[in-house]
């Protein structure tokens, strides 16, 4: 299982996308946004899935981005594109 960190543009959305993963078994957490990582509501969702596929498959119209970790950071992985 990999790590991934997603992050939201309200707490609404963080706190949606958490009961989407406790419905789907999908081992997930509520947390504050890692310093290195930037979120318009402060709250991000840490979640375990097989792949990026799999992780990027649950994502929600609400998602800012989805970041791994990698060594001392993350690496964004998807970014919402709005105009």
């Amino acid at each position: 299982m990999r790590t991934f960190y997603a992050t939201f543009y309200s707490h609404f959305g963080a706190i949606r996308f958490k009961r989407l993963c406790d419905g789907l078994g999908i081992p997930a957490s509520l947390m504050p946004v890692p310093r290195s990582l930037s979120s318009s509501c402060g709250t991000c969702v840490r979640f375990e899935a097989e792949s990026f596929e799999e992780a990027a498959a649950s994502r929600s119209e609400e998602m800012e981005q989805i970041a791994e970790p990698s060594g001392e950071g993350f690496v964004t992985l998807f970014r919402a594109e709005h105009a």
